[in-house]
């Protein structure tokens, strides 16, 4: 029997998605159990017939389901303007690289993050986030790389620092300076590049800004001689890396996040079988990224199917940002990922809390409901985990608990 102090706050009567693979059945189901939660963190996990008939500080969930809180493990939050009509243009048969010579693209958003106020980033944010909150969404990856300078990068980090101690969510930091070549410095890569490696990492690496660093390897990005220069100089200061690889080709940037046991590569569209290999040997974690998929309307899809057989965990994520995926909802990423991408419904989840968590180094703790991990965790006004995923558009969210405490 499970001793209670007054410290103890319990959900009791509710069916528990657990998402602990050590449970036997689908989604780590368990009927008719309870949490009992103290100081922030999940003390136990109990049938509800250990409970005693009368207890302080419970709540009767009514058989509702609970699931862990969902993770999204890859976005670009915080940025200044919009690029809807770039869209347009584009949908009207004007192409991107006109766009881009225009000063479109991602330059566009570079400019206008610059141009924005801390305040402003501040304000856009919130919003954007409050959308994922209202989802379920209890931690949050926010890149940097719409500053691409030191001034304006750790301006997007210390709005996302902001954010964390406002709302009520866990927000990891990334530094993807090195997402594109700014303008003053074209067809300067390589001088860029020693600008990130020798100015922009280390500054903002000393001032505690960050917690892992990113880069876009790719052909319209920097050449894996350019990210693993990158990569170096994170593991002179010990910081975890990650990668934007293999989305539009093929140039072996899964291989190169896993020389480096990078926490994640990400997209991974054209993902070859020696990459899936490499990822499988490092405990890399692939982050499927659906949504820009649809939104540029590709063809090719990541290798589900050869990352299944190698047990590579699949994490998921909205890749919220304005060119190639504004769309804050997980659930729809996840219907995505079933849709576009040949997910299972359970996949799906584990991608969102599970696997999500592995991708951010916080296996230990998050994404799944289990003794001494994080009391981040959702009620939901629903049978069965499918539901979120089926109608992406309904959110049956009831309760949104956070560190403990009722946060929606």
């Amino acid at each position: 029997m499970t001793d209670f102090t007054s410290a103890d706050r319990i959900w009791r009567n509710a069916r528990l998605a657990t998402m602990d693979p050590s449970q036997p059945k689908p989604y780590g189901l368990l009927e008719k159990h309870a949490l009992i939660v103290r100081d922030g963190r999940i003390r136990a996990v109990v049938p509800d017939a250990e409970l005693p008939a009368r207890i302080p500080n419970c709540v009767d969930v009514a058989g509702r389901l609970i699931t862990p809180g969902l993770i999204d493990c890859h976005t670009h939050l915080i940025f200044g303007g919009n690029r809807a009509q770039e869209w347009e243009r584009r949908l009207n048969g004007v192409s991107y690289q006109q766009i881009s010579a225009e000063g479109g693209g991602i330059n566009a958003t570079v400019q206008a993050t610059r141009q924005s106020s801390e305040a402003e980033l501040m304000r856009l944010a919130e919003q954007r986030l409050q959308r994922l909150i209202n989802e379920g969404v209890t931690t949050i990856e926010i890149k940097s790389g719409y500053g691409l300078d030191l001034e304006n990068e750790e301006k997007m980090l210390r709005v996302a620092g902001l954010l964390a101690q406002q709302q009520p969510v866990e927000i990891s930091r990334t530094l993807l300076a090195a997402h594109a070549t700014p303008p003053e410095y074209k067809s300067r890569s390589d001088e860029y590049i020693a600008l990130v490696c020798e100015t922009i990492l280390p500054a903002l690496w000393q001032k505690g800004l960050f917690e892992a660093v990113d880069a876009f390897c790719e052909n319209v990005g920097f050449s894996p001689a350019q990210t693993e220069r990158v990569f170096l100089a994170a593991r002179e200061l010990g910081i975890p890396v990650k990668g934007h690889v293999e989305q539009l080709s093929s140039l072996g940037g899964a291989q190169l996040v896993s020389r480096y046991r990078g926490l994640s590569a990400d997209h991974m569209e054209y993902l070859n079988a020696e990459g899936v290999d490499a990822m499988r040997a490092s405990g890399t974690v692939a982050v499927l990224l659906p949504g820009a998929f649809y939104f540029l309307n590709e063809t090719q899809k990541p290798p589900v199917e050869l990352l299944r057989q190698q047990h590579v965990p699949m994490a998921l994520a909205t890749d919220y940002n304005p060119g190639t995926s504004p769309f804050a909802s997980l659930h729809l990423a996840m219907n995505m990922a079933c849709v576009k991408f040949g997910l299972t419904p359970e996949e799906a989840w584990a991608g969102v809390t599970r696997h999500a968590a592995q991708a951010l180094g916080r296996q230990q703790t998050h994404g799944q409901l289990a003794a001494g991990f994080m009391a981040d965790f959702i009620v939901w006004d629903a049978e069965h985990p499918v539901e979120m995923v089926y109608e992406p558009g309904r959110n049956p969210l009831y309760q949104r608990i956070f560190r403990g405490e009722v946060s929606v």
